[in-house]
């Protein structure tokens, strides 16, 4: 039988991360591919004994159906906590639990974005929301990141010739990829860029907490008196990724719709996740267990990079020290085949992304990879970017 597939779905790929982690399945080989949050980051024992008390005490409201906005005293203490932390929120906004963050990118991409229309993007950004941003049809413009965020003067060149802009998306803290994190000065002028043309933006923070060095830096959501910022938050990197929690702060009539599309995709988030994540919110310490997991990934980021430093910067491949976040953006000397190294780095069992991967136009040329420290052992880490300085000494 001949299947007659969607327009919508013809053209799309398979992520170049899930189909790495095919071979990083093989237990001889090094991944430093993932984007996993460290076996040692998970508060497994608290989990088990906020699951036992809820199946004890209250089982039937975790496992009957709920409403689609989300677990009240949830999204109650998320809105709470975002505004007292980060003045996030205001009277025109509104908060929808979601199954993970990117649920986010498809609701809000359902709701606001018709078929030709364009989304800006950073570039390098994240594969899976952009890969939510394709399958609607829409037109992606890649922007450059620099060492301070995205080049402001060619955003406004898009934003003054692309057609039917629906929103700007950013990753303003430790960027995956590229582990940069965007400065306040650029915040702002991002925001009035979007205030003068009338778009909206989509300020995705899942990395937000994890910051190991360095001042916190408002979120651009915080500075939102227009009702032009949808802040997208997640429990994923703090608390548990198979959990698929996360949430948007938005204006209350793009809410209204991402609601209503929610209803159409999983009725509601799991419940059992959405009260775990309560619980643990509000009846352990939430804050210190923030903190563990900075100390966690401090250790781990200094670490990896020192092995960057003697293994790879003596080979001329080169990456930007990172304040936070899981992920460092490794970048190839001039005239080195970047897909070919990330080819040879398989064959020699180590896995790296392709830096082609989180391009808005994958046929772009790119330099770079990136690498993840928060899954890898130390002795992982260690083997890992040692195989790749050897193979960077053999190719130059």
């Amino acid at each position: 039988m001949e299947y007659v597939l969607s327009e919508r779905v013809k053209t799309l790929k398979p992520s170049a991360i899930r189909e790495i982690f095919k071979y990083a399945a093989d237990p001889t080989v090094v991944s430093l591919s993932a984007g996993n949050p460290a076996p040692e980051a998970f508060p497994v024992k608290a989990i088990a004994e906020i699951s036992a008390k809820i199946f004890e005490e209250n089982p039937i409201a975790a496992l009957q159906y709920s409403v689609t906005e989300g677990y009240p005293p949830l999204r109650k203490a998320v809105g709470d906590y975002m505004k007292e932390n980060y003045h996030v929120g205001r009277e025109f906004d509104d908060l929808i639990i979601t199954s993970g963050a990117q649920q986010v990118m498809d609701l809000i991409t359902k709701s606001m974005v018709n078929e030709g229309d364009t989304v800006i993007c950073e570039a390098p950004s994240f594969i899976g929301s952009l890969n939510s941003f394709r399958s609607y049809n829409a037109r992606l413009c890649g922007i450059p990141v620099e060492s301070d965020g995205m080049n402001i003067e060619l955003l406004e060149k898009a934003l003054q010739t692309e057609k039917n802009v629906r929103f700007i998306y950013i990753i303003a803290n430790f960027q995956n990829p590229s582990g940069v994190t965007t400065s306040l000065e650029k915040r702002k002028k991002i925001y009035e860029l979007a205030k003068k043309y009338s778009v909206m933006i989509l300020e995705d923070n899942p990395y937000g907490e994890l910051r190991i060095s360095g001042e916190n830096i408002p979120p651009i959501k915080s500075f939102d008196e227009d009702g032009i910022v949808a802040y997208v938050g997640s429990f994923s990197k703090v608390l548990s990724p198979g959990m698929r929690v996360g949430y948007v702060i938005a204006p209350r009539e793009i809410v209204q719709k991402m609601v209503v599309c929610k209803q159409g995709e999983d009725v509601h988030t799991n419940v059992w996740s959405q009260m775990v994540a309560y619980k643990f919110m509000t009846e352990y310490d939430f804050k210190a267990h923030l903190e563990n997991l900075r100390e966690i990934y401090r250790k781990k980021a200094d670490f990896c990079m020192d092995l960057l430093d003697k293994y790879l910067v003596p080979n001329k491949i080169t990456y930007q020290k990172i304040e936070g976040g899981l992920f460092i953006w490794c970048k190839l000397p001039e005239g080195v085949d970047m897909a070919d190294f990330c080819k040879q780095a398989v064959l020699r069992k180590v896995c790296v992304v392709p830096g082609n991967a989180f391009l808005t136009d994958e046929s772009e040329q790119c330099s770079s990879f990136r690498i993840n420290f928060s899954t890898p052992t130390d002795e992982q880490l260690e083997k890992g970017i040692k195989i790749l300085g050897e193979l960077a000494k053999e190719v130059l």
